[in-house]
């Protein structure tokens, strides 16, 4: 789970970014490359290196993730087969809990942010003009470059993400096939429990830091 979670960092770092209405008018990638930039001038703001003052800048970024990712789709996607044998209440405890263990695993990592850049190279529609996937490449600060392609979908009248892959690895996939293991042998509360426990794990450890 920790490669998937540093992968998701590495994606979220990169795009999980969006501020107000996205209208459909607006193609997925001006979405992304326009946006990006309001995630990067909270990072390069000089209060968000102290841990007091960068309290109100961590609530505005997760406002941003909220509104790029659609954690719901996510998690349905990430489940897969599984999903309808989630009750509502379930379902929502899932989405609950696996967007806190995103959320706050991101927000700890990009603490670190150095400078990363991100180039546009390609944007691929469907044939009904509703899905995307947008290709970037993100070069770290060691001048290693990493190629990150980002799923979205018209969803509501906006674009959201639901789906990222790191050099041709999808999130999706990576996360269902941890989950799958433990469906396997358990029930969707353990897994749900699993998870809680892992976001709780996370959030004390930021409380700390």
């Amino acid at each position: 789970m920790m490669r998937t979670i540093r992968h998701m960092v590495l994606a979220l770092c990169s795009v999980f970014i969006l501020c107000g209405t996205v209208h459909a008018a607006e193609s997925p990638l001006a979405v992304l490359q326009t946006q990006i930039d309001q995630i990067l001038n909270v990072l390069k703001e000089p209060n968000y290196k102290d841990p007091i003052k960068r309290v109100p800048l961590r609530a505005q970024i997760e406002k941003y993730v909220h509104e790029i990712f659609d954690f719901s789709e996510f998690s349905a996607r990430t489940v897969g087969r599984n999903w309808p044998s989630f009750s509502d209440a379930q379902k929502e405890r899932f989405d609950k809990a696996f967007a806190n263990l995103l959320l706050i695993t991101y927000l700890d990592k990009i603490q670190g942010y150095n400078g990363e850049k991100i180039e546009y190279s390609g944007e691929v529609l469907s044939t009904k003009g509703d899905r995307a996937e947008i290709q970037t490449i993100v070069t770290l600060s060691d001048g290693k470059p990493v190629p990150v392609a980002y799923r979205m979908m018209l969803k509501n009248g906006k674009w959201v993400v639901y789906d990222v892959l790191i050099e041709n690895v999808s999130l999706i996939k990576n996360y269902r096939s941890q989950f799958q293991d433990v469906l396997t042998r358990g029930t969707p509360e353990q897994l749900i429990e699993r998870v809680e426990a892992r976001a709780r794990e996370l959030q004390a450890q930021s409380t700390v830091n």
